[in-house]
């Protein structure tokens, strides 16, 4: 494999990703909200002459390299949070800004990045011959990622009936391979209560009361969970709360919370809702634990309903992919560090729900997810680029 060959031709297409990915943090597009981005997209994969563009029912663009019956895939999901308070921000988040080496702006870490190294790494494929004769290279761009990781590709796999054999995931890594992340779930609890006047609370049913102590053994719950040698440690906490009252001089006759599980290996969402069921305060007030279900419709009206549970996965460091993807890096960047997300991608539903191997390797850094001035570097739009490019006729010769 001629490394230096590859690496030039993703320098050389530096400009044009820079354009791309700084055209698509222009275009607003939280969960639901993409359709925006995938036009664009779209237009960008045509101009690089794909073998094949398609929209499909739920709003996910699928970029097609190839004809053969095995299908390589690179996935990066193209919606992102919001802005949050834009006094934290020291320019515009959309309009971004461009230095000789930064690209900064919404996305540009979490992680319109990846699409583009992405997108730009599958035409450097086609440039260089590097499609395997045998085998099919497809880029998606994602919806929905931030609001339910993994739905789009349950979508993927049992409505549009495709299955890779494998699947890159774009999302950064800060310049590290990655092979595995902790699983997370979605829990809510709910306490009642008998409202009365303020005036006399002992006439009543504080529901805030009991939830209270309810928080604190989750609090206490937390220091308890399981730590994997590889993941980490599971973790859980209060993410909200909501009540019910008659006024602001009444006793709340409802409290709720949401709890945010991390799931590290060896942990399912069974154990996790037993868990709290089993709390000593869970068990005095009959609280109501159960977990959340995800319905919200995508940009085309769609929706696909599913429980918020999202399994963690590893894929072993001798695995073909894992393999590929480290001799690709080494070859060009030197030898990569292996490691682990802190956060959640797609791979819950590719690798966790479905078992189909995955493998990290993404511009920009972990930091940058979801933060205010959100930025990212452009040789890490170059290094990612030229690595997935190598990495499929790397695989295919395991």
């Amino acid at each position: 494999m001629n490394f230096a060959q590859i690496k030039a031709a993703a320098q050389d297409y530096q400009e044009a990703m820079t354009k791309f990915l700084r055209e698509l943090i222009a275009i607003p597009g939280e969960s639901c909200g993409e359709e925006g981005v995938i036009r664009r997209i779209e237009a960008e994969m045509k101009h690089l002459n794909y073998d094949k563009v398609e929209i499909d029912p739920m709003g996910n663009i699928l970029g097609y390299m190839g004809t053969g019956e095995r299908i390589i895939a690179f996935d990066g999901h193209v919606d992102t949070v919001g802005i949050g308070n834009i006094d934290t921000w020291k320019f515009d988040p959309y309009a971004g800004y461009e230095t000789d080496t930064e690209i900064g702006g919404r996305g540009a870490s979490d992680q319109l990045g990846g699409v583009v190294s992405a997108v730009y790494g599958a035409k450097i494929m086609k440039d260089l011959d590097l499609v395997p004769e045998n085998c099919t290279i497809l880029v998606t761009g994602t919806v929905q990622e931030e609001d339910c990781d993994g739905l789009c590709w349950q979508y993927i796999i049992n409505e549009d009936k495709i299955r890779p054999e494998f699947v890159v995931i774009t999302e950064p890594t800060d310049g590290h391979i990655y092979r595995g992340q902790r699983g997370r779930m979605e829990i809510r609890v709910d306490v009642q209560g008998i409202a009365c006047h303020g005036s006399a609370p002992e006439r009543g049913d504080n529901a805030i009361y009991k939830m209270a102590d309810i928080l604190q053994e989750i609090r206490a719950l937390n220091d308890e969970l399981h730590t994997d040698p590889f993941l980490g440690k599971g973790t859980v906490t209060t993410s909200q709360i909501f009540f019910t009252s008659p006024s602001r001089c009444a006793v709340a006759d409802s409290c709720s919370i949401s709890l945010d599980r991390r799931l590290t290996h060896g942990e399912t969402y069974e154990l996790a809702l037993e868990q709290i069921r089993n709390l000593p305060s869970c068990k005095k007030y009959g609280a109501v634990v159960s977990m959340y279900k995800y319905e919200r419709p995508s940009w085309t009206n769609l929706v696909y309903p599913t429980d918020c549970y999202f399994p963690s996965w590893v894929i072993p460091e001798d695995h073909p992919a894992t393999q590929a993807m480290v001799e690709a890096f080494r070859g060009m960047y030197g030898e990569p560090k292996v490691d682990k997300w802190t956060f959640s991608t797609n791979g819950v539903s590719i690798m966790g729900r479905y078992n189909i191997p995955c493998i990290g390797l993404g511009p920009g850094k972990e930091s940058q997810a979801h933060s205010p001035n959100e930025m990212t570097w452009k040789e890490d739009l170059v290094r990612c680029a030229a690595v997935y490019a190598a990495m499929p006729t790397l695989y295919c010769k395991k």
